[in-house]
């Protein structure tokens, strides 16, 4: 299992709708993210920047790879892309984050 982290970005104006939509998580898209191998997915937002912060647990033999040629998710990003920042093909615009601390 490994822990994976990255930040986002979303645009002003949008924290109530991205924590609705959030709250609201299609199912399928939940059940595409578990059959690929993601657990305990977290994400927390800076509210001075708007910055996102995504962790979650990959298992060993994970497919989060594959995702974004899964329709359900593609879906998705065409969703959420009024309220981030994203890339031409509409995912999220994401940055790696690199562990420097952990304490089980």
């Amino acid at each position: 299992m490994t822990r994976y982290a990255f930040k986002m970005k979303l645009k002003p104006g949008n924290v109530e709708e991205y924590q609705r939509r959030h709250d609201e998580i299609w199912p399928e898209l939940a059940k595409e993210l578990k059959d690929a191998g993601i657990s305990d997915y977290s994400i927390f937002l800076d509210e001075e920047t708007l910055t996102l912060f995504a962790v979650q647990k990959l298992s060993d033999a994970n497919r989060a790879a594959d995702l974004p040629s899964s329709p359900i998710v593609r879906k998705w990003w065409h969703y959420m892309a009024p309220l981030m920042e994203v890339n031409p093909d509409e995912s999220p615009v994401c940055t790696d984050l690199r562990e420097v601390f952990h304490l089980d």
